[in-house]
């Protein structure tokens, strides 16, 4: 493996050279393995005694690894087996239909590893499509697709400037859900099979430009009712609940 390839690997833990190249990393046994059939590989770098155990492997280079050139190009704190090269896939927006299903969308949220859960959370209840605002994190950091755990392969991540997107999801009378402390109890309320649901940043919440566009506010109650209890919930876990209400309602 030349020293170049080593830089170029490295250098795809920066936004700048990702968009740049349009490619992303993704390592580990089980996560390259779950993505390979989905995604464009570009060059792969493995142990033989995990090549060996996956059959033809579609890679435009593929490169045997040893313990220490893994370690050079690996952002794991314990590496692999394996790391790869995938060349990002070009999803398009259009396609994002909340009139016919539930669609996530993330307002801020700033954390990878959050973004990986979310997107690992949509893939569990069925969710394609997730919407992000310009200033959530990027989901093709290495941190993100690790958190993923290979739902990417069957989620589709989109950025757009959110406030006006959501607009146009109002006009067009497709419901609006967002979550609030003086929303409306979500176990009680009646719950759209379609339409975005918004998630807010880790700190701040859903940001009020975003708020006035909300037209179902929704609220995830503590138990009991009464009792002091924490000031809030992790995004990725609200995210969870109220995903699985919505889904629950479906039967």
């Amino acid at each position: 493996m030349s020293k170049n390839q080593i830089k170029y690997i490295r250098s795809l833990g920066q936004k700048k050279y990702r968009d740049e190249y349009q490619t992303f990393v993704a390592e580990g046994n089980k996560l390259v393995a779950d993505i390979l059939p989905y995604f464009e590989c570009d060059l792969m770098i493995a142990k033989p005694s995990w090549m060996a155990t996956q059959g033809d492997i579609r890679a435009k280079e593929l490169l045997v690894g040893d313990e220490e050139t893994i370690h050079k190009i690996s952002f794991l704190k314990t590496p692999q087996d394996v790391v790869a090269v995938f060349r990002q896939p070009q999803w398009k927006i259009e396609q994002v239909n909340p009139a016919d299903q539930l669609v996530l969308a993330l307002d801020n949220i700033q954390d990878p590893g959050n973004l990986g859960t979310i997107i690992r959370l949509a893939d569990w209840f069925g969710i394609s499509h997730i919407v992000c605002s310009t200033d959530t994190a990027d989901v093709f950091n290495p941190k993100v697709i690790q958190a993923t755990m290979g739902a990417l392969a069957r989620v589709q991540v989109h950025y757009t400037h959110l406030e006006s997107y959501l607009q146009q999801m109002k006009g067009n009378n497709i419901p609006v859900y967002g979550t609030f402390l003086d929303g409306e109890n979500i176990y009680t309320k009646d719950l759209s099979p379609n339409g975005v649901l918004i998630m807010g940043n880790e700190g701040n919440g859903i940001r009020p430009e975003i708020e006035r566009i909300v037209n179902e506010k929704l609220y995830i109650p503590n138990y009991p009712a009464a009792c002091p209890t924490s000031e809030s919930l992790n995004v990725g876990t609200a995210t969870a609940i109220v995903c699985a209400e919505f889904r629950r309602r479906l039967g």
